[in-house]
C-alpha cells in the first residue's frame, strides 16, 4: 500500500485484529468476507444488511526528527459498518408526517418513479384519510408502499426512504413499518391519518434517532461509496435521483474539526471520502473523468462540509480488483477494456463500458433537465466476480487506490 504513508516508510510494525468496544453491537465477519473473496471459490459476500464494526490496532513508529528516543505506540481504529439505506433515513428526522407525505407523494409522480407507485397510487385515489383506521387497510398500503420502494431501487434509484421498510429485520409486520404518506386531509382521533402520523413519528423515535445518537453522531470519519457507474448506466433519472439523495443526506452530518469536549457536545465529521466505487470496471484512463462525475455530484454538500472545516476528497476505488486491463481493436482503432468473469454465466469477457464525458456537466445537465436516456451514447456496466488469485505470506488482495483512501482518511493519525 505505497499510497498510505506509513506503510511506504515502514513504519507499521504490526497489524492486528480485537474486540470491538461496544459490546452491543455485532463484530464486523472479517475473516469470512475474506475468504468469501480470496478462497478457491471466489464470490462477494452479501451486502450489508445491519450494523457491526471491528477494532483494527496498529502498532506504529513515530516519526520526526526525534523518532530515535520515542517508543512505537498502539492506534486503535474503530471501523463501523452499516446499511447505505439507513443514511436514507437521516433527512426524516426534520420532517413532520405532512411534510414527509407531501415530498414523497410529489416524488412518486415523477417520470421515472410513476409506473412502479402506480398501484400504490390508486389504493390511495379513493382514500379518505381521516376514515377510521382499518388495519388490514394499512398492512395492505404499506405492502404496496414497500413494493414501489424495492422497484424502484431495483431500477436504479437511490431515494427509496425509509430505508427500513426494505432492510425490515426484526421489525418485519410492527405498526413502525406499517405506514405509507397520505394526501393532506383531517386527522381526527382513531383515523388512518392519526395512527400513521403517530406510527411515522415512532419510527423516528425507536428506529432513526437511535441510530443516528448511538453511532452516527460518534463517528469521525466517513467513507460514503457510490456506486456512480451503475447510476450512469440506469440513465439522467438515476443520476439526478443519486444527486438529490446525497444533497439530502449530506445535509445531516455534523462536519468540522473536534475540539476537547467534542466527547461530551457530539462528534463531527472531520473528514469524508466520496468514492466511486467499482474503478476496475474501466480502464484506468477514465478514473480521472469517473473521481470528477463523483465529485460534480456532491458539490453543493462538499463546499458545505468544507465552509464547516471538514476535510474533504473524491476518488474512483475498488477495494479488490475483479479485473485486468486490456487493448483490443475490433475496428483498426484500440479501445481500452477490462476483462473479468462474468457473475451470471462465469464465463470470461472483456469490457469497454463507453467514454465517460471529462466534463461531468454533460451528465448532469441533462439530468437537471428531466431527459430520459443520453444523448451521446450509453455506458454499459457488467456484474464480475472476483478474480481467482493466489497471494504469497503478508500480501493483501489486489486494489484500486485503497491506499490512498486510507492515507486519506487515517494517514494523519499515524504520524
Amino acid at each position: 500500500m505505497p499510497q498510505l504513508t506509513a506503510a511506504r516508510e515502514g513504519r507499521i510494525l504490526a497489524a492486528f485484529l480485537q474486540p470491538q468496544p461496544d459490546d452491543l453491537v455485532p463484530r464486523f465477519e472479517f475473516e469470512k468476507h475474506l475468504a468469501a473473496m480470496t478462497g478457491p471459490d471466489p464470490h462477494w459476500p452479501e451486502s450489508t444488511r445491519a450494523i457491526s464494526q471491528l477494532r483494527l490496532s496498529l502498532k506504529v513508529a513515530p516519526s520526526g526528527l526525534l523518532s530515535g528516543l520515542k517508543s512505537p505506540r498502539t492506534v486503535h481504529i474503530d471501523i463501523v459498518d452499516y446499511p447505505g439505506e439507513w443514511l436514507l433515513d437521516l433527512p426524516l428526522m426534520h420532517q413532520n408526517f405532512a411534510e414527509w407525505s407531501k415530498d414523497a407523494l410529489k416524488l412518486a409522480q415523477t417520470p421515472a418513479r410513476r409506473a412502479m407507485a402506480q398501484p400504490w397510487l390508486d389504493m390511495l385515489e379513493g382514500l379518505d384519510p381521516g376514515t377510521p383506521l382499518d388495519e388490514a387497510t394499512a398492512q395492505k398500503l404499506a405492502e404496496l408502499f414497500t413494493g414501489y420502494l424495492a422497484a424502484s431501487r431495483a431500477s436504479g434509484l437511490s431515494a427509496c426512504a425509509p430505508g427500513r421498510f426494505l432492510l425490515p429485520g426484526d421489525l418485519q409486520g410492527s405498526p413502525a413499518l406499517t405506514f405509507t404518506p397520505l394526501p393532506a386531509g383531517k386527522s381526527p382521533r382513531g383515523s388512518l391519518m392519526r395512527a400513521f402520523e403517530r406510527r411515522f413519528e415512532a419510527y423516528k423515535a425507536k428506529v432513526v434517532k437511535p441510530f443516528f445518537q448511538d453511532h452516527f453522531s460518534r463517528i469521525e470519519r466517513q467513507i460514503v461509496l457510490v456506486d456512480t457507474l451503475t447510476a450512469i448506466h440506469d440513465g439522467p433519472q438515476a443520476i439526478e435521483d443519486l444527486r438529490g439523495a446525497m444533497a439530502d443526506i449530506l445535509t445531516c452530518f455534523k462536519t468540522g474539526k473536534n475540539g476537547f469536549l467534542s466527547g461530551l457536545t457530539g462528534k463531527s465529521v472531520e473528514k469524508i471520502l466520496f468514492a466511486a466505487t467499482k474503478a476496475d470496471h474501466l480502464h484506468h484512463t477514465q478514473h480521472p473523468a469517473l473521481t470528477a462525475i463523483m465529485r460534480a455530484l456532491v458539490r453543493q454538500a462538499k463546499d458545505q462540509a468544507e465552509y464547516s472545516g471538514a476535510k474533504t476528497e473524491a476518488m474512483a476505488i475498488a477495494s479488490l480488483r475483479a479485473t485486468v486491463e486490456e487493448v483490443h481493436s475490433p475496428n483498426g482503432s484500440p479501445l481500452n477494456c477490462v476483462r473479468g468473469t462474468l457473475l451470471e454465466t462465469g464465463k470470461q469477457a472483456a469490457l469497454f463500458a463507453g467514454d465517460l464525458p471529462a466534463d461531468p456537466a454533460q451528465l448532469l445537465k441533462p439530468a437537471a433537465e428531466g431527459a430520459s436516456r443520453w444523448l451521446d451514447g450509453d455506458f454499459s456496466v457488467m456484474a464480475f466476480k472476483p478474480a481467482e488469485i493466489t497471494l504469497k505470506p503478508g500480501e493483501g488482495p489486489p486494489h484500486i487506490r485503497l491506499d490512498k483512501a486510507a492515507e486519506f482518511l487515517i494517514g494523519d493519525k499515524l504520524g
